[in-house]
């Protein structure tokens, strides 16, 4: 009876999952660097990170995935002024597991650097931008910006709140990717 259960679950989840497919909704978990995951750039190739940016297309719902030694090195996601100056000493987030996942939530651009003195002065950092439906990478005037001044500061460790016409469509995206993923794990298990 628990077997027949589990297989009417699969079966169900594949059908969503199929349904979501046609949706087109899609994100994309993307190895920054490609293929020289996240380090100081080489004198070879020392753009690595301008390059890489310039040639992927962010949304909301995608990810950012960085690789790295971690007993040699982390990320942080800092601000544009401590992006230009290579402050890394009030990040607005760090990450230091050598297998970091930043998650796109709202639109906007986003600066990161290593979290190691020297690193981002070697250019070991990126900027990227993410368009919003409207083909803007700033929020909307009415998102975050406009709340009063008694409202809870959170850090942009999930991106800014989004706006209630691209609420529906930012979770629509996460959900599609997590329920992707939980099908795929169901399906390696049989």
């Amino acid at each position: 009876m628990a077997s027949a259960t589990k297989v009417g679950y699969l079966i169900f989840g594949v059908f969503q999952f199929l349904g979501l497919l046609q949706t087109g909704v899609l994100c994309y978990q993307n190895q920054v660097g490609d293929l020289d995951a996240w380090g100081i750039p080489t004198s070879a190739n020392p753009q690595v990170y301008i390059n890489w940016s310039k040639k992927h297309h962010f949304q909301i719902g995608d990810s950012l995935l960085f690789l790295y030694p971690p007993s040699q090195d982390s990320v942080i996601q800092v601000t544009e002024q401590d992006f230009n100056t290579c402050k890394i000493s009030e990040p607005v987030l760090k990450m230091g597991d050598g297998n970091s996942l930043f998650n796109i939530t709202a639109p906007g651009k986003y600066y990161f650097t290593s979290g190691e003195p020297g690193h981002c002065e070697k250019k070991q950092k990126l900027e990227i931008s993410v368009l919003s439906a409207n083909g803007s990478d700033s929020a909307p005037s009415f998102g975050p910006a406009m709340l009063p001044a008694t409202s809870p500061a959170y850090p942009t460790v999930f991106g800014s709140i989004p706006s209630a016409s691209s609420a529906f469509s930012s979770v629509s995206a996460s959900a599609t990717c997590t329920i992707a993923s939980a099908i795929l794990t169901l399906l390696s298990c049989l």
